[in-house]
């Protein structure tokens, strides 16, 4: 199979792990980052100057260095954190030099461009926005509806999502983003935190809109925790099938070639079949396969996403 072009979505180390996989099978990769975080390192750079939080960014230009000793090197470098009793303790070097690049330089992009020939990294990596955004979601528990703000704070958040914003409420994509949406063969959603790093991307509208007419085949990549974790009458998790049906309730017109669902969760006959009827609503099919790191683990393993992608993509591409 010739490289074919691919958008991958998401944040954090569900983004990461993606995009591990993915750069073993196409140099023809585009990272779309969100641009959210603001806790830690990324959180008070961001609040110093005004500018995007490095911190996602960071790890998504890590897992795509080249994959040399230069490369990896350079991975190790970007992802080095200070230990000290100063001001830089929990600093990323990552995180300042790609601060530093944005203070001299005004244009974002260019400033990840330059730290992507330095790490000679497969692909590009975007942000999902121009600006540094913040998160908004209401949640409804047995004790009433909460407004919860900040990309930590929603991510841990308990009850259910009733509605999800961002602030500013309309913010711009890069041109270089909304270009390699259109011009794609597969784009990837997820995995990550659902709320925080995944459905942000389809509350920037000139994003979800090249999404929704794309003619790429689209493949969500669901997480592996099967099970919400309850907690009295409060509900703090929400299971596969409740991520699809968010992901429709904020944009119903995308389509999904293909939700890719770890064994352990087919397992439970209940949440197939309920995930698999969401997933027909949407145009697809559910594709099974083992992909957790180890038995119980919440994190993909790179090596069987790879694998599992791989086929995927031939598969859809004979479709």
């Amino acid at each position: 199979m010739s490289s074919p072009k691919v958008v991958a979505l998401g944040g954090g180390h569900g983004l990461a792990a993606t995009l591990s996989a993915l750069r073993k099978i196409t140099h023809e990769l585009t990272a779309i980052v969100t641009v959210a975080d603001n806790g830690g390192s990324s959180g008070r750079l961001r609040r110093e100057f005004n500018s995007l939080p490095p911190g996602d960014l960071r790890m998504a230009l890590a897992a795509l260095c080249a994959d040399d000793e230069w490369g990896r090197s350079w991975a190790e470098i970007m992802q080095y954190r200070f230990t000290s009793k100063g001001e830089l303790d929990g600093h990323a070097i990552g995180n300042l030099l790609l601060t530093a690049l944005w203070d001299s330089e005004s244009d974002p992009v260019k400033g990840l461009d330059k730290v992507g020939a330095l790490l000679k990294v497969v692909g590009r990596v975007l942000p999902m926005a121009l600006e540094p955004l913040d998160i908004e979601g209401v949640f409804k528990t047995w004790q009433g509806t909460h407004l919860i703000r900040g990309q930590q704070e929603v991510a841990l958040g308990k009850g259910i999502l009733e509605d999800l914003r961002l602030i500013p409420d309309n913010p711009t994509p890069t041109t270089q983003g909304v270009d390699a949406i259109a011009e794609a063969d597969f784009i990837t959603l997820g995995p990550g935190s659902w709320f925080s790093s995944v459905l942000p991307h389809l509350l920037v509208a000139k994003q979800r809109q090249a999404l929704e007419s794309s003619k790429a085949k689209k493949v969500i990549i669901l997480n592996l925790d099967a099970i919400p974790n309850v907690t009295g009458d409060e509900l703090a998790g929400s299971s596969p099938a409740d991520h699809l049906r968010i992901l429709r309730k904020f944009a119903p017109d995308l389509k999904c070639d293909v939700a890719l669902l770890d064994s352990s969760i087919a397992a439970r006959s209940e949440l197939l079949i309920e995930l698999e009827g969401l997933t027909q609503a949407m145009g697809g099919r559910v594709f099974v396969a083992d992909l957790a790191s180890h038995p119980g683990s919440n994190h993909h393993d790179t090596e069987k996403l790879f694998l599992t992608l791989s086929h995927i993509f031939q598969a859809e591409m004979l479709r």
